[in-house]
């Protein structure tokens, strides 16, 4: 809970005609001194819970987390293949991807371009090998 600025003007208005003008001052300090033994108080409080439980709590969790951790490792590799298998099996039949295509080259400008005579002869395409003649065959061994 947070106090603002309008609650402490309401707490020493209240303060002031309750108290008086007069013993302010001296309850201000005894309140000043009440608070900072309190803050004392709550910080060893802390100081011993933190000794007596928090400590000794991290100190019996390390060797778990540390029996833990190639468990961690081990499910994170089995969870990367899992994906790259998944992924395979995604794409099985689709059709792969193909190559970048090559940029496209320069025009070259009417004055850099070299004068043709004549288009050059298609190429025609290459007409494939007749089968080979069977080799004349060995004798048959019986056994």
């Amino acid at each position: 809970m947070k106090i603002g600025v309008m609650e402490l003007i309401v707490i020493f208005i209240v303060a002031l005609l309750v108290i008086g003008p007069d013993k302010l001052p001296e309850y201000a300090k005894k309140l000043g001194v009440a608070l900072g033994e309190f803050r004392k108080a709550t910080g060893d409080l802390t100081a011993d819970i933190k000794e007596g439980v928090i400590e000794p709590l991290e100190q019996a969790q390390e060797p778990l987390r540390q029996a833990v951790e190639p468990l961690d490792d081990l499910r994170s590799e089995v969870e990367g293949e899992l994906k790259e298998v998944e992924t395979s099996f995604n794409n099985l039949g689709k059709p792969t991807r193909k190559a970048a295509k090559p940029a496209p080259a320069a025009k070259a400008t009417p004055a850099e371009a070299p004068a043709q005579a004549e288009p050059a002869p298609a190429e025609t395409p290459a007409q494939p090998e007749p089968p080979a003649e069977p080799a004349a065959e060995a004798p048959a061994q019986n056994l």
